[in-house]
C-alpha cells in the first residue's frame, strides 16, 4: 500500500429529485433552492437559445421557477422536473416573446452563442469559421415561427426526447415527427438564403 497517496475525498450524492420535491412541499426552502441550483443554468442556456436575449432569458427564468414553486404541489411526477419546469418557462417566454420578439443580427447571434470569431486558438480560420456559422444558425433560428425554433431548439441543442417535447409543446408525437421535419426544412432554407451572397 503507498503510503504517499493522496486522500479520496468522497462527494456527497446528489438528492434524488422527488426527495427535494417532497421536502420543498413540507416547508424546507433549502431543498427547492437545491433545485433551483440543479437545473436554473440548464434552463438558462434553453431560454437564451430560444428567445434571444440574455436579459430577458434570465426573466422568464426567474419568473419560471416563482411559478413552479407555486404550483409545486400539482407535479405529478410523471415526466422529469426539469421537463415540467422548461414547459413552465416554455409559456411564460412564448406568452413574452408575442408581446416584444426582437430580430437578432448576425453579430447579436454571435454574442447569444458565445462564439468569439477572434478567439483563435486552433487552426487560425476555424474559430472564425465556427462562430461565423453558429451566428448564421441563430440568426436563421430568429427567422423561424415560435413553434419551429422551439422544436429545434428542444430536439438539436437540448437534446429532448420525442416523448419529452410531446409533453413540454403539449403535442402528439406524430405532431412532433412533422413539425421537426417542417422546421429544419424551414431552417434550412433560412440557411442557404443567409449564406448565399447578396447582391
Amino acid at each position: 500500500m503507498n503510503s504517499h497517496a493522496p486522500p479520496t475525498v468522497e462527494s456527497a450524492p446528489l438528492k434524488a429529485e422527488q426527495d427535494l420535491i417532497r421536502e420543498a412541499l413540507e416547508g424546507r426552502s433549502s431543498s427547492y433552492g437545491e433545485l433551483v441550483e440543479r437545473f436554473q443554468l440548464r434552463l438558462y442556456n434553453s431560454m437564451v437559445q430560444m428567445i434571444g436575449s440574455h436579459d430577458e432569458a434570465e426573466d422568464v427564468v426567474q419568473e419560471s421557477f416563482v411559478q413552479a414553486y407555486l404550483k409545486l404541489d400539482t407535479f405529478q411526477g410523471n415526466s422529469q422536473f426539469f421537463t415540467w419546469l422548461y414547459r413552465i418557462a416554455f409559456n411564460i417566454a412564448l406568452s413574452r416573446g408575442r408581446r416584444k420578439r426582437q430580430p437578432l443580427s448576425l453579430e447579436q447571434g454571435r454574442e447569444v452563442s458565445g462564439a468569439d470569431p477572434e478567439d483563435r486558438c486552433e487552426a487560425p480560420d476555424q474559430p472564425l469559421l465556427r462562430a461565423e456559422q453558429i451566428a448564421m444558425v441563430h440568426a436563421a433560428l430568429d427567422l423561424l415561427s415560435e413553434e419551429h425554433r422551439a422544436i429545434l431548439v428542444l430536439r438539436e441543442m437540448q437534446d429532448s426526447s420525442y416523448e419529452d417535447i410531446a409533453e413540454i409543446l403539449d403535442i402528439n408525437i406524430g405532431t412532433v415527427r412533422s413539425r421537426l421535419s417542417r422546421a429544419r426544412g424551414q431552417l434550412k432554407q433560412h440557411l442557404e438564403a443567409l449564406d448565399s451572397p447578396q447582391p
